[in-house]
């Protein structure tokens, strides 16, 4: 068996986290930081349910290093823009588990940088649909399960909520600062039902996200400019989830946002 613990080890305090009988749903954890959360949830003991669109291939290797350090995880396929297959995938999660204790919305991205002046309905819709309706509909589908196991969700936001996006992102900031401000409201909602509602802000991470939509020497200068002077791994964000997810360790933070962004913004 794994080790089902992370100890987080100072002068004055030994920190365990542990997910034993925990089922937690990422959903957009084929790659990237849902990947890593996935596997960090898994190393912590929880029951995973590893939700993805269209990379098959990708969610099946996360699956099978999951298993191969005798954790527990299934797939979950689902297209998240579309509230049917989100009702599906939750019903599916429920009954191959009996239940939903973590909800982490971290599907999402950039889609394409589009200057305004060429901004066309069906580019918004589908950022809006990628980053918001996603949300709105994973979390509305779940709520019934998070409120039997006073589970709680966290969000993935982006540093481009709070300093805007760069060059042809302005969809894509917009939308993620929608998404941050949901958390606010839903953690007010939902607190008298023991829920929980957080997110984790990532700065800028390395992932498929920035190799696809971003220039070398763009990220080469960002990354210059971070006082930490390196970009994000998936990795350093994994430790953020695995706090606010701990009902020992977190139980009385709702509604905040951690930023790992090795220093790109200290709000």
């Amino acid at each position: 068996m794994p080790d089902v613990t992370e100890i987080v080890q100072t002068e004055d305090l030994t920190m365990t986290i542990s997910f034993e009988n925990k089922v937690v749903l990422v959903t957009g954890a084929s790659t990237g930081i849902g990947a890593a959360v996935a596997k960090g949830f898994a190393a912590s003991g929880a029951k995973v349910a590893i939700n993805y669109g269209s990379s098959h291939a990708e969610a099946k290797e996360v699956l099978a290093e999951i298993t191969a350090k005798s954790g527990e995880a299934e797939l979950f396929p689902a297209d998240l823009r579309d509230t049917a297959a989100v009702k599906k995938m939750v019903t599916d999660v429920v009954a191959k588990f009996g239940r939903i204790d973590v909800l982490v919305c971290n599907a999402g991205g950039l889609v394409g940088r589009v200057g305004l002046e060429d901004m066309s309905d069906e580019f918004y819709d589908s950022v809006m649909d990628l980053n918001v309706r996603s949300v709105v509909s994973t979390c509305s589908a779940a709520l019934p399960h998070l409120k039997q196991s006073k589970g709680n969700v966290i969000i993935t936001g982006s540093v481009a909520s709070k300093v805007g996006g760069g060059a042809g992102a302005s969809l894509y900031a917009a939308s993620k600062a929608a998404a941050q401000n949901l958390i606010k409201t839903y953690a007010k909602e939902y607190a008298a039902d023991g829920i929980r509602v957080n997110s984790v802000s990532p700065g800028t991470i390395y992932t498929l996200f920035h190799e696809k939509h971003t220039k070398p020497e763009v990220l080469e200068s960002i990354a210059a400019s971070i006082p930490m002077k390196r970009l994000g791994t998936p990795e350093d964000c994994v430790g953020a989830y695995l706090f606010l997810a701990s009902d020992e360790h977190a139980g009385y933070i709702t509604g905040q946002a951690i930023e790992v962004n090795g220093g790109q913004l200290m709000p």
